[in-house]
């Protein structure tokens, strides 16, 4: 407990960049749960529906990782700061939508969202840690954990009553706002890390060259040491996992469990329950553990609750098993990210960690449309349930392996592992 205080109580920006996170986290999700109503009401259609994730996912793949080499161009706090601001300009167009003849407004805006966001995530994740000692790294990122469930948690409530009282127009008002105050609260931060000076150079071809240079370099790194190529690796197959999850688990609670909407809704929220609790368990005592363990253990508990979820329907029939397995998987899906993410932080050094993370975001984005894909192929030839079993084995198996490369995966240094 003891560094969970001395995070919140003493790391003034840490405070004030995990505070502008969670209140635009919020509003992002006040906005999806509402814009997945609203486009399902003006058209009735699921497929118009679908097009909001492909929107969303399409920039994550495509930009996420050529993203990131800007962001280790630029101040990462100005990054965040300006993406905030574009955010909040960027949803009034929404303000114009009146009916299905406008609906491409909404996916025009959705899919320059998420374009912006490829741009904040891997800023946010590669200043935390000089916003912090060393020693706090864990706490803070367990802390991080937890803004999106809290968010989840507020935001979707909020975004359904909000579009019951005043439509869409009130749902961008209220996430452009989130994003100004989130603004506000990032120009506070006092901060100003030393940035590497980027080498300009003359001429279209050169500075494309150069650009493409860096990215690859990016690449290079995620793939370079056998510490960083587990990272990778990791994140594909449990993107796949998570891609297939998404999928089926609807499915999984309709026909394997006999639920309904309402129950489908209730269990998958319920996870964020677990996971608020989670952060902070392992924002007080994860220092005390090498943030390799954190993860590797996380990722095995992970995936074991999650084969038991699947598998129970085999010999129990009822909902509850569900509804309790999704609130405790939460606790050691929050070791799981706050360990990976430090292991990550401390794998890189400061002038890459921007193109590292945003070429991780894109391979697991890329995964996860594969797990989707896959799903809808072979959900109905190979079974929900050996689908699902598929999601759960990922974690598990990559957890073990993990626990197996804990030297490596913690280096002496917080200088990037680079073996050629």
């Amino acid at each position: 407990m003891r560094n969970l205080w001395e995070v919140l109580a003493r790391q003034r920006d840490y405070r004030l960049v995990l505070g502008a996170g969670l209140i635009s986290l919020t509003g992002d999700w006040i906005l999806r749960i509402g814009l997945a109503f609203h486009v399902y009401a003006l058209t009735g259609s699921t497929l118009a529906s679908g097009g909001l994730l492909l929107a969303s996912f399409l920039p994550l793949v495509l930009l996420g990782s050529l993203a990131g080499v800007f962001v280790d161009r630029w101040d990462r706090r100005r990054t965040m700061i300006v993406t905030n601001l574009l955010h909040a300009l960027l949803l009034l167009p929404l303000l114009l939508v009146r009916g299905e003849s406008t609906l491409w407004l909404i996916y025009l805006v959705v899919l320059v969202q998420s374009c912006l966001q490829q741009f904040f995530r891997p800023a946010e994740q590669s200043l935390v840690p000089s916003l912090v000692e060393p020693r706090q790294l864990i706490t803070a990122n367990s802390l991080n954990s937890q803004t999106n469930d809290i968010a989840r948690l507020v935001g979707a409530a909020l975004g359904g009553v909000l579009a019951a009282a005043g439509g869409l127009s009130l749902l961008t008002l209220v996430d452009a706002a989130t994003y100004l105050v989130a603004m506000a609260f990032l120009l506070g931060v006092r901060h100003r890390p030393e940035r590497v000076t980027v080498e300009r150079v003359g001429g279209l071809r050169p500075a494309v060259r150069a650009l493409r240079d860096e990215w690859v370099e990016g690449i290079r790194i995620c793939l370079a040491g056998p510490a960083m190529r587990l990272v990778f690796v990791f994140g594909v197959v449990t993107g796949i996992g998570e891609g297939v999850m998404s999928t089926l688990f609807a499915p999984f609670v309709s026909a394997e469990l006999g639920g309904d909407g309402t129950a489908y809704g209730l269990i998958t929220s319920s996870q964020a329950v677990g996971g608020i609790a989670g952060g902070l368990i392992a924002a007080a005592v994860g220092s005390r553990f090498s943030a390799a363990k954190l993860w590797g253990f996380g990722a095995v508990a992970f995936g074991l609750i999650d084969l038991v979820m699947f598998l129970y329907p085999l010999f129990w029939d009822g909902l509850a098993p569900a509804f309790v397995c999704m609130v405790v998987v939460g606790v050691p899906g929050a070791f799981l990210v706050a360990g990976s993410m430090t292991v990550i932080q401390r794998l890189t050094d400061d002038a890459s960690r921007g193109r590292v993370f945003g070429a991780l975001f894109a391979a697991e984005g890329a995964a996860l449309l594969v797990g989707i894909a896959a799903a809808g192929v072979l959900g109905d030839v190979v079974g929900i349930i050996p689908m699902l079993v598929i999601q759960g084995l990922g974690f598990f198996v990559g957890g073990l392996v993990v626990l197996s490369r804990v030297k490596i995966l913690t280096p002496a240094s917080s200088k990037a592992e680079v073996a050629v």
